[in-house]
């Protein structure tokens, strides 16, 4: 499969097989996080990989009741060390840096055959409760992952002459 291909086939999985993830995939996918650029290559994150049943479930509640978080065999926590830093473009570097991380997991985890889903609604509090990271740093990103047990529907997008402009703004 060609990287497009394995783009547009990507997609928001919200339905889990019990299926567990085989340490082997899951593995080539956290090497993709390893291997994910970041600001002056800093690598200014932690990624809190969490298997455990009990863990998931009471993840639900501070993942606002979304009950894929349990239902998913693996759910990834990505947390951003270094909350204060703001990169020269004056944007926070963690959301940044960590993102770009959580994408080569998401992609990834589609080459092996897996399903993916960003977690945006959270309560950074109650999530770090549950997973026991410390309050001097945000956890920026949640993704759940494993099987399918959805299928795809297919995908909307913008024409590209409605998002891109050369050149200059228009």
């Amino acid at each position: 499969m060609d990287f497009l291909e394995l783009v547009s086939s990507r997609y928001s999985v919200r339905s889990y097989q019990s299926r567990p993830v085989e340490r082997e995939k899951l593995d080539r996918v956290l090497e993709a996080v390893r291997l994910a650029p970041s600001g002056s290559n800093r690598q200014p994150w932690r990624f809190v990989v969490v298997s455990d049943a009990e863990i998931r479930q009471r993840l639900v509640p501070a993942c606002s009741g979304q009950q894929f978080v349990a239902q998913a065999p693996v759910v990834i926590a990505g947390v951003g060390l270094m909350p204060d830093r703001k990169m020269r473009c004056d944007i926070p570097g963690d959301p940044v840096d960590v993102a770009i991380a959580m994408e080569h997991l998401a992609l990834a985890a589609a080459a092996e055959g897996l399903g993916t889903c960003w977690i945006g609604a959270f309560y950074q509090d109650q999530v770090r409760e549950v997973l026991g990271i410390p309050d001097t740093v945000k956890v920026v990103q949640m993704m759940a992952l494993g099987y399918p047990a959805d299928e795809p529907r297919p995908k909307s997008r913008k024409p590209l002459n409605e998002i891109v402009c050369y050149d200059r703004w228009e």
